[in-house]
């Protein structure tokens, strides 16, 4: 069975406490003593999981990013299909709230996408299988944590996903340059889900045609457009901030 290599303190700790029964092993540099990878030590011990001192370089050569002297083995997690998707809408005691990324390729622009959705309360971010970013060591690196408790749900047909959505009554705002309404001005109240094009290119033409509305950041300074992680950030944020009870 192959695992996956879960690095770096926040990832690690989301994955004990949201799904301990996948961790196997936990490898620490040796000679770290501080009192935050000490705390993980005592954590996965508690467990019951075993853990192994390792050279930097033994823990370089199994990923490629900042793992901060500590990755956990890991059996590989569930992996969300277009079924659960429906099932999670059937299920919500709340309007469905949702993320849909078009095209977003570079992983840690999904997993800070992930983060931003978690903050914001997004119970899913939907995203083409072809033409996207996977769920990898990288993304749950930079997600500090969200890519446990946000599901990410690869969809075949993303132009017919988003129909299907319409049909159960949730509203699809998307993301563009020259759209004709801010994004501060429109109502992102009720069931919703907010649509992000890919850095440069936008939304696809297909994407683009099954939104119900196109609205647009406002941009006062001389960079013709934002990081893509960034500009989710603000539109779920400005969502959050309509969608609280009224005093």
């Amino acid at each position: 069975m192959k695992h996956e290599y879960v690095f770096g303190l926040h990832a690690v700790q989301a994955l004990l406490k949201s799904a301990p029964q996948r961790a196997e092993e936990l490898l620490v540099l040796r000679g770290r003593e501080d009192q935050r990878v000490q705390k993980v030590m005592q954590q996965v011990r508690d467990l019951g999981i075993p853990v192994r001192l390792q050279t930097r370089a033994e823990l370089d050569a199994l990923c490629d990013g900042n793992h901060q002297g500590v990755i956990l083995l890991a059996r590989p997690g569930k992996l969300h299909d277009e079924g659960f998707l429906w099932e999670l809408l059937a299920e919500l005691r709340e309007p469905p709230f949702l993320l849909i990324l078009d095209g977003v390729t570079d992983p840690h622009n999904l997993g800070a996408c992930l983060r931003s959705a978690d903050a914001a309360g997004v119970q899913a971010v939907i995203v083409p299988k072809d033409n996207s970013a996977g769920m990898n060591e990288t993304v749950r690196k930079v997600a500090c944590g969200a890519a446990e408790t946000v599901p990410l749900i690869p969809v075949t047909n993303l132009a017919r996903t988003m129909k299907q959505l319409q049909d159960q009554g949730v509203w699809i705002i998307g993301t563009a340059g020259d759209a004709p309404v801010p994004v501060f001005k429109a109502p992102l109240t009720g069931p919703l889900a907010i649509v992000m094009g890919a850095e440069g290119t936008g939304m696809r033409r297909l994407t683009r045609e099954h939104c119900d509305h196109l609205v647009y950041i406002p941009m006062a300074g001389s960079v013709s457009s934002l990081n893509v992680s960034v500009a989710t950030g603000i539109c779920l944020f400005e969502a959050v901030r309509q969608r609280q009870p009224k005093s």
